[in-house]
């Protein structure tokens, strides 16, 4: 019995032993894939760090790429808009000639369209003249129609006359003022290059003959006396170095000072002169405007009169039945009544013609009032004539 418990309590104690050995195998693996997870989790993380470190890089690069090209674009602009006075005289000169230029083409234009209408408008009139219109007269006086009007029409030859109400503007270049700049330090430059020898040489006391060329001899006395006032014992190329120096800072300076003030006398003199074309042009463009109605006026006058000389054709075939049916008679009362109608209406519509052909259209370089007044009413004659007719 005691070998059998024995037995029991070893196979006991191996399966404790086992039990543990089992658990602390579990255990180390429950670390192990806790380590693993762990280390899984650190490098996800780690990739998402550098993924979004990389994305920012990226991100800032494009925005420091943008700026630069902002930065680019308005130094490009600041430069384009911070031109010199002179090359913006030149820019505002230009932009003068071509405004003033497309002014005059447009009015040349409106001239050579409005002498093209007056042909036309005259060979209307003589058309009208030729096609019936004198001969009504003339079959009016041989019939004995008279109403009464003693008046005689006074016929302004002049059709429309252009007046020109502002001088024509003229462009000029503006000069750089480099080469007077020039000459202008050149002048003073060598005023101080002899004045300053002037002094050196009162203060030495010595005379140089004007007569002659000055020698190296002669000056090197001149320059050793400014070599010793910056302190170069008396060296005379030195002393020459700073005369010539103060020479050519004289220069530059008056040569600076003239290009810079010739620049921007020559921008205020382009900007008045940009003034100058844009009021001509606006003038030229009322200009423009007006022959715009003269010609509008003129091409509706040619058609009245195109009208008006198939109607007056008209009249006179019935003005020459009269004559031949009626003959002429002593009293005018002895005509049939259409026939003088007939003769009244003609005679109205002569009248009405006659009035707006006597006088111009032009008023002051404009169209005239009267002008448009009178072709009105020759036009509502017209089409009573015309209403009656039919």
């Amino acid at each position: 019995m005691k070998e059998e418990s024995k037995v029991v309590e070893n196979l006991e104690k191996k399966d404790e032993l086992l039990e543990t050995e089992v658990a602390e195998e579990n255990s180390e693996k429950a670390l192990v894939e806790k380590e693993l997870i762990e280390k899984a989790v650190k490098e996800e993380a780690q990739i998402e760090n550098e993924t979004t470190d990389e994305v920012s890089k990226d991100v800032e690069s494009k925005v420091d790429d943008e700026q630069k090209a902002e930065e680019v674009e308005t130094e490009e602009e600041l430069s384009t808009r911070e031109l010199k006075n002179s090359e913006m005289a030149a820019v505002l000169v230009e932009e003068a000639k071509v405004i003033v230029n497309n002014a005059d083409m447009q009015m040349e234009e409106c001239q050579l369209l409005l002498a093209k209408d007056l042909e036309e408008y005259d060979e209307a009139k003589e058309a009208l003249n030729e096609g019936g219109l004198k001969e009504c007269e003339v079959l009016l006086t041989t019939l004995g129609y008279e109403d009464g009007s003693d008046e005689k029409v006074i016929v302004d030859e002049v059709v429309f006359e252009v007046k020109e109400e502002v001088e024509p503007v003229i462009v000029q270049d503006v000069s750089s003022g480099k080469f007077t700049g020039f000459l202008m330090a050149l002048i003073l430059a060598v005023g101080v290059f002899v004045g300053m020898v002037y002094v050196a040489i009162q203060k030495l006391g010595i005379t140089i003959d004007t007569t002659t060329v000055p020698t190296q001899q002669s000056l090197e006395p001149v320059f050793s006396w400014y070599g010793k006032l910056i302190g170069m014992n008396g060296d005379p190329l030195f002393g020459l170095a700073l005369v010539l120096f103060v020479t050519i800072l004289v220069f530059c300076i008056i040569y600076a000072i003239r290009v810079s003030t010739k620049a921007t006398k020559n921008l205020n003199f382009a900007t008045q002169q940009l003034e100058d074309a844009e009021a001509y042009t606006a003038h030229k463009s009322d200009c423009k405007s007006e022959m715009d109605r003269v010609d509008l006026h003129i091409t509706d006058a040619i058609k009245t009169l195109n009208t008006y000389q198939v109607i007056l054709n008209e009249q006179k075939g019935k003005l020459q039945r009269i004559l031949y049916l009626e003959e002429e008679k002593e009293d005018f009362s002895d005509y049939h009544e259409k026939s003088k109608e007939e003769m009244k209406e003609t005679k109205n519509l002569i009248n009405s013609l006659q009035n707006f052909t006597s006088i111009s259209m032009s008023e002051e370089g404009r169209l005239s009032t009267a002008s448009v007044q009178m072709l009105k009413k020759a036009q509502r004659t017209m089409k009573r004539m015309i209403e009656r007719l039919y």
